[in-house]
């Protein structure tokens, strides 16, 4: 009799962990930790003398040639095109908005501001997926809005958003920083804004074909679309750079763990725990970012800036609280 309570005890847990989804959500915090230490390694790479264009077309071809071995091992073979002009063009979008563009705009941040800076930014791209997801139901037709999840346009959205943009304000404009760094605050939001455009449209293109398609067809169209960004940095760029260990090794780290790993992680994910739930974990993202800045980098903040990221964070957790339930 203990025997068969105790299985049941067992089932009734199994079944409660598989539909709280509680497995999913530990992967999308195993995602955010290493996405956190990202802003970390890049901006060691820059400081080695490294294009930010460069750091992500090395990252992005290292991510797609892994993904697209892991593709011939696991399926047999390799399945190049969507099956309608119109998803290959969404593939194209989501290559730019999660790939190119977002990280020339986020590597580029880094040379004019602190990492910590650069993440606490990034981290308002859950406050842009909500209030995108809200437009996007009303706008959108077909599977991409049926694939959104709900969100109110309530009090929790608009303070959240209006504490968020105070916090912005008191970083961007922190008398004891470079005036410089107010280029690179503007780059990390801009991020931000692309990540969230990212975010509506990937869950739902996983749903349909699957994670490992979608994240390749990611990495390919990043790496073609950053190559007109590459410019006079080909000619410029020295080999020997790649030979140094503190740079092959954070260029795999941000390529194989990050990217390719990160990627093929993070799309399922959305496709199961849903666009806003999951991009909700990157409120943690600064905190990984800040500890491993400090112990790596000697990053410290003003009490303003410290402030002001306080109150982003704080204002991205309140706007979330804007999803339903």
């Amino acid at each position: 009799m203990q025997t068969q309570k105790a299985v049941s005890l067992a089932n009734f847990l199994t079944e409660s962990v598989a539909k709280s989804n509680i497995g999913y959500h530990l992967l999308a915090l195993a995602v955010t930790a290493v996405w956190g230490t990202t802003f970390v390694s890049t901006k060691v790479l820059i400081i080695e003398g490294m294009h930010p264009a460069a750091i992500f077309a090395i990252r992005f071809l290292v991510s797609y040639v892994g993904i697209c071995l892991f593709s011939i091992i696991k399926e047999g073979k390799i399945t190049w095109l969507a099956r309608s002009w119109k998803d290959e063009l969404m593939c194209l979008f989501l290559g730019i908005s999660g790939g190119s563009i977002y990280f020339l705009a986020e590597n580029s941040s880094l040379i004019y501001t602190q990492a910590a800076n650069v993440s606490f930014f990034v981290c308002t791209a859950p406050l842009f997926t909500a209030i995108l997801t809200l437009i996007g139901r009303k706008v959108l037709k077909g599977r991409f809005r049926d694939g959104l999840e709900e969100v109110h346009l309530g009090r929790a959205l608009i303070v959240g958003t209006l504490l968020a943009l105070i916090g912005i304000a008191l970083v961007v404009f922190d008398g004891q920083r470079l005036q410089l760094s107010v280029r690179g605050d503007i780059l990390a939001i801009t991020s931000a804004f692309l990540w969230a455009l990212y975010s509506l449209f990937v869950g739902e293109m996983t749903k349909e074909y699957n994670a490992l398609f979608i994240s390749r067809k990611v990495f390919f169209y990043g790496f073609i679309t950053i190559l007109p960004f590459l410019g006079n940095t080909l000619s410029s760029f020295s080999p020997a750079l790649l030979s140094q260990p503190v740079v092959y090794l954070n260029l795999l780290f941000l390529g194989v763990i990050a990217s390719l790993l990160g990627y093929f992680t993070w799309n399922a994910v959305m496709a199961k725990i849903g666009n806003v739930t999951s991009t909700n974990y990157i409120y943690l993202n600064p905190i990984f970012t800040l500890i491993a800045a400090t112990l790596v980098l000697g990053e410290q903040m003003t009490a303003q800036s410290l402030f002001g990221s306080l109150a982003i964070l704080g204002g991205v957790i309140l706007a979330g609280r804007s999803q339903k339930g």
